[in-house]
């Protein structure tokens, strides 16, 4: 009887021990503009609710992560100041940040099309733009640039610039909900690889 008891309790602790959560760690997907901000425009379509939806689609498909709990710096259309977003994030300290933003050229209808992806000035801000670049047939990765977000925040982090909104085909497969399930995956693909 003892000794069946201590088998149940060797089974019992087993089972439990391997069921203990896992620590993860954090991804913040920042949807920019928001609220009042709308950021570039086109056909009535805006780029604060379209990186939004991609942003929420992104954390939909994040679920699936097994290493990683994905945050939203928004997820409506409010708007807080970037010092805000940066602090929340450097609270968080997570293991990278991808703030989404749509590109406009002052033309009615785009040539340029197509991803570009900015960097801070460190290795592991460019290791994960080049494994996002790698996912979009690869996109553009531009470099440094002096922005808030990539200056303030001590994660690795990039800005990635989705496609253009007045470009017809980039605004059409951005707004698309099939394209905003392909581009999360995508997202999702890179963050797995990092």
């Amino acid at each position: 009887m003892k000794g069946t008891k201590l088998f149940a309790l060797a089974i019992f602790s087993t089972a439990f021990l391997s069921f203990t959560p896992v620590s993860k760690k954090y991804i913040v997907i920042d949807a920019g503009h928001g609220g009042n901000d709308m950021g570039a425009t086109r056909n009535g379509i805006s780029e604060k609710e379209v990186v939004l939806n991609i942003a929420k689609e992104i954390k939909e498909t994040g679920r699936s992560l097994e290493n990683y709990d994905i945050i939203l710096t928004r997820d409506s259309d409010s708007y807080s100041q970037l010092k805000d977003r940066t602090d929340m994030i450097n609270k968080l300290n997570p293991e990278m940040v991808i703030s989404l933003h749509i590109n406009s050229s002052p033309h009615p209808e785009s040539v340029k099309q197509g991803q570009e992806i900015y960097t801070q000035n460190s290795e592991a801000s460019k290791k994960l733009a080049e494994k996002i670049s790698q996912k979009f047939n690869p996109s553009k990765i531009e470099g440094e640039k002096n922005l808030h977000l990539l200056r303030e925040s001590k994660a690795p982090t990039v800005v990635v610039e989705l496609g253009y909104i007045n470009n017809t085909k980039d605004r059409e497969y951005m707004t698309s909900e099939k394209g905003q399930k392909e581009i999360a995956q995508k997202f999702v693909e890179a963050f797995n690889e990092y």
